[in-house]
């Protein structure tokens, strides 16, 4: 668990550094980048980024704040909300993408031998696929695919 969290520790510090993002936004902008129009509903934005409602809600309330997002009610629902990526918003994914990708490099895949990343790979898929299965929800493409391809939804470049 120690070099779990200093790993996204370091990752949150670089983008934080660099980007003037923490890795909680990037998340969120990563997300709503991924989905059709830029936007989710909240609770599945929640879901897919593994966030209680409550801290969510803070998240976007100060994305928003920074005009990265914006909440739009749900015509259907109204009780529900979309949270949707702004154009400002993108940029700074775009902007942010390769710092992360660039920390990801140096402080995981840098440090690992090709033999070593076949391992991590392997590793990773199959407790990837044993949590998956014990999850109260549907996996998304990306959750099965995203981390895995070592391809970077924004910039498509190798992490």
């Amino acid at each position: 668990m120690l070099a779990t969290n200093l790993l996204f520790e370091q990752f949150d510090r670089d983008l934080r550094r660099r980007a003037s993002m923490p890795t909680t936004y990037y998340e969120v902008l990563v997300r709503l980048s991924e989905a059709p129009g830029r936007r989710l509903r909240m609770s599945d934005l929640a879901d897919r980024s593994q966030s209680s409602r409550s801290r969510l809600s803070h998240t976007v309330t100060r994305l928003e704040r920074t005009g990265w997002v914006r909440r739009e009610t749900c015509p259907t629902d109204l009780r529900g909300a979309f949270a949707v990526l702004t154009d400002a918003g993108f940029d700074a994914l775009v902007a942010a993408a390769p710092i992360h990708v660039e920390s990801v490099r140096t402080h995981l895949f840098d440090q690992l031998d090709r033999h070593q990343l076949e391992e991590l790979r392997s590793v990773s898929e199959r407790i990837l696929e044993h949590l998956i299965t014990i999850q109260d929800r549907p996996p998304s493409e990306s959750d099965l695919l995203g981390d895995l391809t070592g391809r970077h939804p924004i910039s498509d470049t190798a992490t």
